[in-house]
């Protein structure tokens, strides 16, 4: 099986991660909840991870990273946690689901409301999310790179274009790892992180890295293993934010793969970017086909076929060993601006350890597709 569906989770783990992850399991003692020596260690390796993170990502210290089990959670505790009734928030037409969905139940449950930028020449226009701010407009929600197309909005010029109280939230689920997201340097709010993709590591690994200025409520509750004598969650980072046992091993597993993007970071997003422009040269001789993407360094590869259904050529393409995704990605309002609304598209995403061989076989199946 040749797999080409890392856009929605990393399917090549490094062996670094893999033995992490598996390690992890042999002696896995709760973080942050005991003073034994077990706990207190798997309690150092987590905050070295926090610490890594914030690195990487030019972040705001280790008590501003809270770890959470994928994109969406942390997503979720910025929108839900951030928003309050009589807020206004803008997003993007290329958001996921998992910003467009709080946001709508926001609207519905509390009085919250929202506007969305459109596409404007192929891109996210920041004189058009300027447009859109009001006078109670609190955030600003922009992907760091499209799941449907890989479009990656230019975030400094959309901060810039923003007043300064507004909050600016960058969805990294298909960024980070791949892109270079500086928060201090860009001016990034808070950052969402899906540990699982660009970052490498196994599924249950996520992030919410946020700035000192955006202080947002818990929207899950219970126990953190500090202050248990109160009923209240306690009023610190990251512990506010961070209730319930965390997943050791994915946070050992992120650690690793986060080592490897900042090694290697700018290599990787050199050979996606090759590999999705060698597919977007090949579909030029495939009359069939149209293609929704340019060259990117998110891996990602959209097109359409003329008349075959774009699950209909996932389907195809999965008989002949290749694993793609067709459809809607969870991202409705991306595919209406993009005009390929209900039909969806198909989506080949490649992970920065494969090379022109997977390129090369997906063009010639999709040659041999009538």
């Amino acid at each position: 099986m040749i797999y080409l569906d890392n856009a929605a989770t990393g399917g090549l783990k490094p062996p670094s991660v893999v033995s992490a992850a598996l390690s992890s399991l042999k002696f896995c003692a709760n973080p942050g909840r005991g003073g034994h020596r077990l706990a207190v260690a798997c309690s150092e390796r987590v905050n070295a991870c926090r610490n890594l993170l914030s690195e990487i990502f030019d972040g705001y210290g280790f008590d501003r990273v809270v770890f959470t089990k994928n994109c969406t959670e942390a997503l979720n505790i910025a929108i839900l946690g951030g928003l309050k009734s009589g807020d206004h928030a803008i997003a993007t037409c290329l958001e996921h689901n998992s910003v467009l969905r709080p946001l709508e139940h926001l609207k519905r449950e509390r009085g919250v409301d929202y506007s969305v930028a459109p596409l404007k020449g192929g891109q996210i226009s920041p004189q058009e999310i300027a447009a859109l701010i009001r006078d109670n407009t609190k955030m600003c929600i922009v992907t760091s790179a499209s799941n449907v197309c890989g479009i990656a909005p230019d975030l400094k010029a959309i901060r810039a274009a923003l007043p300064e109280r507004v909050l600016l939230v960058v969805d990294g689920a298909q960024g980070a790892g791949h892109l270079s997201l500086r928060m201090h340097e860009t001016g990034i709010d808070a950052l969402a992180l899906a540990g699982h993709k660009g970052l490498h590591a196994i599924q249950g690994a996520g992030a919410l890295l946020f700035s000192e200025r955006f202080n947002p409520d818990p929207v899950t509750f219970g126990g953190t293993g500090s202050e248990s004598y109160n009923l209240g969650m306690p009023e610190f980072y990251p512990d506010k934010l961070e209730s319930g046992t965390v997943s050791y091993p994915a946070i050992v597993s992120l650690y690793e793969g986060a080592l490897i993007v900042k090694c290697n970071r700018e290599k990787h997003a050199a050979q996606l970017k090759k590999l999705t422009a060698a597919v977007y040269e090949g579909l030029k001789n495939l009359p069939e086909y149209t293609a929704y993407f340019l060259p990117n360094e998110s891996g990602i590869a959209a097109f359409a076929h003329k008349r075959l259904a774009s699950e209909e050529v996932a389907g195809m393409l999965d008989e002949r060993a290749i694993a793609v995704r067709g459809g809607l990605h969870c991202a409705p309002l991306a595919h209406k601006a993009l005009g390929t609304f209900p039909a969806g598209l198909v989506r080949a995403s490649f992970s920065p350890f494969q090379g022109m061989r997977e390129a090369d076989a997906l063009l010639r199946t999709l040659r041999n597709i009538h």
